[in-house]
């Protein structure tokens, strides 16, 4: 026989826990809730009272804290009342000083406003005359200390003086000369033109305010160079077109002369 069988053919009560709960249930109809039901509820009520004493106790202790506070409050702002009350006094103390100086300098007699004299414009004194009386008419008018014309002679005689030495002086400065840097290209008829030749030839100009200063061979195509030749001149004594005028006559070895620069020295 198998144990499931075996089961089957015992007699076993799987249900009497729900038996003991009926009846359980049934005797505390009967008889009212049990003493441990009783316990728990009166457990309950205590935890409750306690729970609303520590509340009440936490209420007043924090309404205790704010009247604390507002008592300290109460206590600053009647300190600061006090000091206010004693700065008002002491300016009202102040302005009846003040008043009081103010009446006294009223009733006291003002000295009396020095007139600022005013200097009066120094005028030239006009010559005067000293008139000597004899009972003749004929001396009155008679002037001892000469007369205002040799004054003028002297004033002229001196302002004379000045020119002149301001003329000698100006006279003796060196006058200043105007001068200018000139660039020249004098350019060939072709590559066969002797260069040293030509640049002999332009060195051979001279004249008054004319001197002569580097000079080198510049490349301008095809073999050719140009002579690129620098003076300097006196712009009262020579000009550009003097210059040109005498280097282009030398038509053997200069075909054009040009400015490449001019400056101001």
């Amino acid at each position: 026989m198998s144990g499931v069988q075996c089961l089957a053919t015992e007699k076993i009560w799987f249900d009497k826990h729900r038996y003991d709960e009926a009846e359980k249930c049934f005797y505390e109809g009967v008889n009212g809730p049990s003493t441990q039901q009783q316990q728990v509820k009166t457990g309950l009520q205590q935890a409750k009272g306690r729970q609303q004493k520590r509340q009440h106790r936490n209420s007043s202790s924090h309404a205790g804290g704010d009247h604390q506070e507002l008592v300290s409050r109460m206590k600053s702002l009647e300190v600061e009342n006090q000091t206010l009350h004693k700065v008002v006094e002491d300016m009202r103390a102040v302005l009846q000083k003040l008043e009081l100086r103010v009446a006294v300098l009223e009733k006291s007699p003002a000295p009396a406003a020095i007139p600022c004299v005013k200097a009066a414009p120094v005028q030239a004194a006009p010559a005067q005359q000293v008139k000597v009386e004899n009972g003749d008419d004929d001396d009155d008018d008679i002037d001892l200390f000469g007369s205002d014309e040799e004054e003028d002679e002297e004033a002229a005689r001196l302002k004379q003086e000045r020119l002149d030495a301001y003329a000698a002086k100006k006279a003796k400065k060196p006058a200043l000369i105007a001068k200018s840097s000139i660039l020249l290209d004098v350019k060939p008829w072709d590559d066969e033109t002797d260069m040293v030749k030509l640049e002999e030839c332009v060195r051979s100009v001279q004249m008054d305010g004319l001197l002569w200063g580097a000079s080198k061979l510049v490349p301008v195509g095809y073999g050719i160079k140009k002579l690129q030749i620098n003076c300097v001149v006196e712009d009262d004594k020579v000009g550009t077109d003097i210059l040109e005028e005498e280097i282009t006559k030398f038509e053997d070895f200069v075909q054009s002369v040009d400015v490449a620069a001019f400056n101001k020295i």
